[in-house]
């Protein structure tokens, strides 16, 4: 049975009931719902606790997809916790700080690709921080150019969408992935399409703020050269 993704429909639910299904040699947790997001696309899996009925806590410290069943999440418990028994009902509960920064920084990561519009080679995000790998040939890049440009766009408090379209239909628009190492999410018949107002649309299956007002300012930290036509950008929330 697949895992419920919560998260897919309110990235801001930051709790919920859930039944234990399973949990595996190693300690994996199958819930039948949950609102973590699981490790992909360059986000880290959520971190949080999982609240017995009688109060008793298990710390989790990631989910990631069951490498087995890509339709199946696996709450990562931290070393030493007591698994639950299959059938226990649990609260669900994330850390809520940590992915909120998570939601900031991967929306800014969305209007980076706007301000640098050229292929992502890789991409990673942080608590609070992130990049963008761009195959960009030769040429400088101007730390304060960007983040004016990044910040002028964060500053047009612009709603954040989703919507989906069928494999086929993203098939007929190869245009809208902006990411040659990391491909959308598919393998369901439909793929999830993120927009920011009339700025920005691309398939996406990570979670992100309702408003980009809600990113707040953001500086540029780093520009690397990793190659002869790669550039890593780094941001920070501010």
């Amino acid at each position: 049975m697949p895992t419920e993704l919560l998260f897919r429909a309110d990235a801001y639910q930051n709790e919920t009931m859930a039944t234990v299904l399973a949990v595996n040699e190693r300690g994996g947790i199958e819930l039948d719902r949950t609102v973590f997001y699981a490790t992909g696309g360059g986000q880290p899996g959520d971190a949080g606790l999982l609240v017995a009925a009688g109060g008793g806590e298990i710390a989790i410290g990631t989910a990631i997809y069951d490498p087995e069943d890509k339709s199946r999440i696996l709450h990562v418990p931290l070393e030493g916790q007591t698994a639950p028994a299959i059938g226990d009902k649990v609260t669900a509960r994330l850390d809520w700080q940590r992915r909120l920064k998570r939601m900031r920084i991967h929306t800014a990561l969305h209007l980076l690709s706007v301000v640098l519009p050229y292929p992502v080679t890789g991409g990673a995000i942080g608590e609070g921080d992130g990049r963008l790998d761009f195959d960009i040939p030769e040429g400088g890049l101007d730390k304060a150019e960007i983040a004016e440009k990044l910040n002028a766009l964060v500053a047009r408090n612009a709603d954040v969408t989703e919507s989906w379209i069928t494999d086929e239909e993203l098939d007929a628009n190869p245009g809208l992935v902006k990411t040659m190492s990391v491909k959308p999410p598919r393998g369901s018949g439909r793929v999830r399409l993120v927009r920011i107002a009339e700025i920005d649309l691309q398939p996406c299956g990570g979670t992100h703020v309702r408003n980009t007002a809600e990113i707040g300012p953001v500086a540029v930290t780093d520009i690397e050269k990793k190659g002869k036509q790669n550039r890593r950008v780094r941001i920070a929330l501010a």
